[in-house]
């Protein structure tokens, strides 16, 4: 399932798709240089959307995911909740095909729980 193109990806930046098209992202994503880090867009805590408004999930300086309901702070390369109410947990992983062409895809073994 297509995303975008990594060059729709701006180098330090985060944003979300809605890939299952049900009017919410799904699905965040951050990249750092020529890598991107992919989550299920909730959080561990409650299981609620991350971003404050569209495509804003990290802190002001870039270096964390940032829960905006809790203000819980994520890193960005594991997942690992380094601050906040759901210290220790992590979220959860998405697995990404970036093609040679540059076309990021969902990989096929993500199962993704679509919001209802």
């Amino acid at each position: 399932m297509r995303l975008c193109h990594i060059d729709q990806l701006p180098d330090g930046a985060s944003r979300g798709f809605d890939p299952h098209q049900v009017g919410q992202d799904t699905v965040l994503v951050v990249r750092q240089g020529e890598r991107l880090f992919a989550y299920r867009d909730a959080c561990p805590h409650h299981d609620t959307p991350m971003a404050w408004r569209k495509d804003a999930y990290l802190d002001g300086t870039g270096r964390h995911i940032v829960c905006a309901a809790h203000g819980a702070q994520f890193d960005i390369a594991t997942g690992l909740c380094t601050l906040g109410p759901c210290l220790g947990e992590s979220l959860t992983p998405v697995t990404l095909q970036i093609h040679n062409n540059g076309e990021v895809h969902l990989a096929t073994n993500n199962t993704l729980e679509t919001p209802t």
